[in-house]
């Protein structure tokens, strides 16, 4: 699977309550189980007016069709080409 990442632009997201955020994560995970094991969805970050996903998909169109069922904005889906971090200059 490729690995993703998607910018929500939602205005307010931050101030989004306990309550709020778990209706959200329920919705989510429904479409998730309706589209099977070819897209996961594996966290997010929660910004002031955004939220950036990291999904696991087959291809971008999953991503995009979890918005839609979802009703949230899928602004920009990004593959991600590579992650690191600082152990590997560690390894150098």
């Amino acid at each position: 699977m490729k690995e993703y990442l998607i910018e929500r632009n939602i205005s307010g997201a931050g101030k989004m309550d306990d309550e709020q955020l778990r209706a959200v994560i329920a919705k989510s995970n429904q479409a998730l189980a309706k589209l099977g094991p070819d897209v996961q969805w594996q966290q997010s970050f929660v910004t002031d007016d955004s939220v950036f996903c990291v999904y696991f998909a087959n291809d971008k169109n999953l991503v995009k069709k979890h918005a839609e069922m979802v009703g949230l904005p899928a602004d920009r889906i990004l593959e991600i080409r590579r992650t690191v971090d600082p152990s590997v200059d560690a390894a150098a």
